[in-house]
Parts: structure tokens; C-alpha cells; sequence
């Protein structure tokens, strides 16, 4: 695929899932009358909430609905081989046989797509160079790794990623970074010389590390919009909509602390003076927040909160356009994930996606599909903010429904459980495969 939107060829095809929630226990039924599908293009509470008593239980959630089916992106046999070499630290056991597999065959996917040392966003239609440098791909191979104690592949992958995909200015080789990437960057970074020391890649690494904050540091001191925010690219696929996005802002903050926070630790000279960092940091979280808070309606019960400053048209429910659509799967959750926001407000978004139709058995909803790759963003929001069983139903819900029966395939999108269309909406790509180990190292027993 060329520089285009990764869901420009699905919104040709675009079929909606019609289903009936025939009782408490959720048998789907094989109805997909205008009637059904009108039910769940206005859903607005995730009906799982009203299926399940207690902790949520994975055995339970299993048999909700159909699993999804399709094609492995590589050969089994070359995913259980790989399986059979991890050595993981610590081991794997998260107290469930089917969680456990899901984080083993994560891992093993890990080198099936990278191509050596670099890295690959999926197969198929994303097995293109052209998405080659996407950002998300190091970041949540890095974090996985790591959170396992693969710490040497995790070091040489990112030292890898740093020399041929940051160049000289700090900007990324990829058709269309989002700001909150390059803070996300810099987080990445902390996460691995916390787990894994700086042997192997902080010494080559640093001056790129350096450069990306300096950017940072660039476009915050020539914002030019009235409330302070650093305008940007939100997402590859909306590149051409550059405004002034909360989490973009919020992952500048975030990006900026943490680099601030690692040259301290590590005894390093940035560029730009580590209390200047710090200064520019805390005074661009007090403008974010500052701003959120002007856009968002008074209304403590109204979920909607655009992506962006500005009036944005309010939709029935949030994935009922692009616009909400995008805000749901993406832009919340980095702007949670970010760790910026007061408790009452982080509360205030997590409800909003539960009650404004953001989200199916805890996955994440994209107009008539699930598309689940950022879901990791939300489920450390959830976890950080004590929500544990909204953490469980998605986690739960995601090795579920948003990988294949067999051999737990994740593909990048997929349709809702018992669409007659089939379950595949878009290929395979590596970090919604990831979105188990990473989220799943959180309650391991070990």
C-alpha cells in the first residue's frame, strides 16, 4: 500500500455486524434484519457489563460469543518453535492456560515479523516498506520484550530503530508520526534502562534520544496557538489534519519528564538543561489541562470530549463518525496513558468510553469493527487508575474476540463476533499481537 490511510480500502467494503443479545448469557443470533443492525450501530454501554457477576472470568467471557476464525499470519509451526525457545524472566503464569499461551505466541511473533533487526508492521497489505518505520511497532516490541526480561533483544532492536529511523533533526523516516509518538519515544527509552540497564544501546543512542527532545522542546517554544498547545499530525492515517491535539500535548509532557528524569539518572548532559526541561514540561501539562477543561461540556454526564481544542460537531455516539471513531481507538486512549490528567478527570474518560458506545466486551470499537492495537494504552490507564475488573473484561475480551481461534492470530481490525462476512477486516499486524504480553505482565504470578 502507498502514503495512504491504513483503512482506506476497508471503508469501500464497509459492512456493519448485526447481532442479538438473545439473554443474559449472550447467544448471538443468526438475524441481520435492518432492525439488528440499527441495535448496534447505537449501542452505548458495553453489554458484557450486563452479563457477567463479579470479577471477570476469561473462561466465561470465552464462551460469550463466537470466537473469531481466519488464516495464521505465518506458518504454526514457525510460531511454536519460536515458542519453544523463549526463556521469559520471569516465567509465564498469568493463572490461566489460555492467557498464558496468548503472551507465549505474542512473543514468538515478534521475530516471525521483524526481518532481523528491523522491523516490520504486519503482512500482507502491511508487509510494505512504507510502514517499516511506524513508530508503534518498536514501541510496543521494546515494552513486551522487556517486561519479560528479553532484555538484549529489546536493547539491540531499539538501538537498531534509533540509527536508521531518527535522523539528524530529531524527526522520524515514516510518512506520518503523531507528536505523542516522539514522546512516547523518550518514554520507551526510561522503560528500558528501568528493566534493562543502558548496556547495548544508550551510548549510541543517546544523541538521537537528545535530538528527538530538542525537537520537542522546538515546536513547544514556537506554538503558535492561543492557548499555548503545540499543533501537530494525531495519527498516520489523519496526517492531513494537523491541529491541536490533547494527547499529542499530553504525551509532550510525559516524553519530556521522563527524558528528564533518565539524562538525572544517568548522569547525562542534554542539550537543553534538565530544570529547563522540567520548567517546559510542567508549564505545557498546566495549558493541557487548562484547555481540556474549557473544551469539555460542564456536564459531568456527557461523555463527549473531542480529540482536539475547538467545536467539534458532537455525534450520537462516539463511533458513529470518523471523527469520534479515531478519538475512541487512539486519541483517549494516549491522553489517559499519558498520566497528566487528575483522577477525576481520567474517571470522567474511562466513562465516557464505557457509556458512549466505545467499546464492545471490552475491545475497541471503529465505527462498525473492532480495531484493538492501541489497546494497551488504555489497559495501563485502567490498571494505574485502579479500575481492575474494566482492565480484566478488556484484556479478557481482546485475546478473546481480537484473535483467531487456533492459533490466536491478531489481526490489525477485526468485525464484531458471528459477522457472516467473516472476522477478518484488515491483516495482521504486530502490535495489536503484543497487546497481551504487554498488558498481561501486570498480573502474572511469578
Amino acid at each position: 500500500m502507498t502514503n495512504q490511510n491504513r483503512r482506506d480500502f476497508i471503508k469501500k467494503t464497509a459492512v456493519f455486524s448485526a447481532f442479538t443479545i438473545i439473554s443474559s448469557k449472550a447467544a448471538l443470533s443468526g438475524n441481520h434484519d435492518e432492525s439488528q443492525l440499527d441495535k448496534l450501530q447505537h449501542m452505548l454501554k458495553d453489554p458484557v457489563y450486563d452479563m457477567i457477576k463479579g470479577k471477570p472470568d476469561l473462561d466465561q467471557i470465552l464462551k460469550l460469543f463466537p470466537r473469531p476464525e481466519g488464516i495464521p499470519a505465518f506458518d504454526p509451526t514457525l510460531i511454536q518453535e519460536n515458542i519453544k525457545n523463549l526463556k521469559t524472566v520471569p516465567v509465564i503464569n498469568t493463572g490461566h492456560p489460555f492467557l498464558d499461551l496468548s503472551v507465549r505466541t505474542a512473543l514468538a511473533h515478534i521475530d516471525a515479523t521483524f526481518q532481523g533487526n528491523h522491523p516490520k508492521y504486519g503482512v500482507g497489505t502491511y508487509a510494505g516498506n512504507e510502514h517499516d518505520g511506524f513508530p508503534p511497532v518498536i514501541i510496543a516490541t521494546v515494552d513486551a520484550l522487556s517486561a519479560w526480561g528479553l532484555n538484549e533483544r529489546a536493547a539491540r532492536l531499539f538501538n537498531y530503530w534509533l540509527t536508521n529511523f531518527v535522523k539528524e533533526d530529531g524527526t522520524f523516516n515514516y510518512y506520518g508520526p503523531s507528536i505523542s509518538e516522539y514522546g512516547q519515544m523518550l518514554h520507551t527509552a526510561t522503560i528500558l534502562e528501568e528493566r534493562a540497564g543502558t548496556d547495548g544501546w544508550f551510548k549510541d543512542g543517546f544523541k538521537k534520544l537528545d535530538s528527538i527532545a530538542e525537537l520537542l522542546l522546538r515546536l513547544l517554544s514556537s506554538a503558535s496557538s492561543a492557548n499555548g498547545l503545540v499543533a501537530g499530525i494525531p495519527e498516520a492515517d489523519t496526517r492531513d489534519q494537523i491541529d491541536v491535539y490533547f494527547h499529542n500535548n499530553a504525551w509532550i509532557v510525559k516524553g519530556l519528564e521522563q527524558w528528564s528524569a533518565l539524562c538525572t539518572k544517568t548522569r547525562s548532559a542534554p542539550s537543553t538543561s534538565v530544570e529547563a526541561i522540567r520548567k517546559s514540561a510542567s508549564g505545557l501539562k498546566e495549558k493541557t489541562i487548562s484547555a481540556i477543561i474549557k473544551t469539555w461540556p460542564r456536564d459531568q454526564s456527557d461523555w463527549w470530549l473531542p480529540g482536539q481544542t475547538g467545536n467539534i460537531a458532537r455525534p450520537k455516539f462516539i463511533t458513529e463518525t470518523n471523527e469520534g471513531s479515531y478519538t475512541n481507538y487512539r486519541y483517549w486512549p494516549e491522553l489517559l496513558s499519558s498520566g497528566i490528567l487528575p483522577r477525576d478527570m481520567a474517571t470522567r474518560l474511562i466513562n465516557a468510553r464505557l457509556t458512549g458506545g466505545g467499546q464492545f466486551c471490552g475491545t475497541t470499537r471503529f465505527l462498525g469493527w473492532i480495531d484493538d492495537w492501541p489497546l494497551t494504552d488504555y489497559l495501563y490507564s485502567l490498571w494505574s487508575y485502579g479500575r481492575r475488573n474494566d482492565f480484566l473484561i478488556s484484556l479478557y475480551g481482546h485475546v478473546a474476540y481480537a484473535q483467531c481461534e487456533g492459533h490466536l492470530t491478531a489481526y490489525e481490525q477485526m468485525s464484531f463476533p458471528g459477522d457472516p462476512h467473516g472476522s477478518k477486516r484488515a491483516d495482521y499486524c504486530l502490535p495489536c499481537q503484543l497487546v497481551a504480553a504487554r498488558a498481561a505482565r501486570l498480573i502474572n504470578r511469578s
